[in-house]
């Protein structure tokens, strides 16, 4: 399986990007956050992560394999979660991802799901799924800041999203639990444990 691809970004459009590495021009189907992302990035090289999956019906055996890229590993684990909800899938996934990871991420966390349902192939229905499903996983994706998106698998995420965690198990509301991490991560610290970020916390406030 194909986890990245590094090329020449040599075409764009509403659904894909052509991207040539070395004899080869490979299409990578993008969701609309992603295609945005890119557009300033014309015959320029780029880096997505990318996942495969096959496109068609098994039963006909026409099965093409498709590939869907992302600019980060966070944009990737999102989408595979959002994915994984029942009638969901990669198709209805690609066309509902029109907003930021962080705003989507929020919405469900905080079970807005008249905001969902506005996302493309997104109804009421399908957003009360997504929100029973999902809402407990998002906390680091809720977390996200524009400026400086973490990976999936980068510690200091998962350091937030616990410090997080700490926070509303003592009684403050999410949005102030967020708004409280999000000043610490501009800070550029590096901290080793919930205890030293909750510090740090509570030192600014009393300052």
């Amino acid at each position: 399986m194909i986890t990245r691809i590094t090329g020449l970004l040599v075409g764009l459009n509403d659904v894909c990007a052509t991207i040539r590495v070395g004899g080869f021009d490979y299409e990578v189907l993008l969701p609309d956050i992603v295609r945005r992302q890119l557009q300033s990035k014309l015959n320029s090289e780029v880096s997505l992560r990318t996942i495969q999956y096959l496109d068609g019906n098994p039963q006909q055996g026409k099965l093409t394999p498709r590939m869907i890229g992302f600019m980060n590993e966070a944009e990737l684990e999102f989408f595979d979660q959002v994915c994984s909800v029942d009638g969901v899938g990669v198709k209805k996934a690609l066309r509902a991802m029109v907003r930021p990871v962080r705003e989507i991420a929020v919405a469900i966390e905080e079970q807005d799901v008249k905001n969902l349902s506005t996302l493309p192939g997104i109804g009421p229905a399908m957003a009360e799924r997504i929100v029973a499903k999902l809402r407990r996983k998002m906390t680091k994706f809720a977390l996200m800041i524009a400026t400086r998106i973490p990976e999936a698998a980068d510690v200091r995420s998962d350091l937030m999203s616990e410090a997080f965690e700490a926070l509303l198990s003592v009684g403050h509301s999410q949005q102030d639990a967020r708004e409280r991490i999000e000043t610490v991560m501009k800070l550029g610290k590096k901290f080793k444990s919930v205890e030293d970020v909750l510090t740090e916390i509570y030192q600014r406030q009393r300052g």
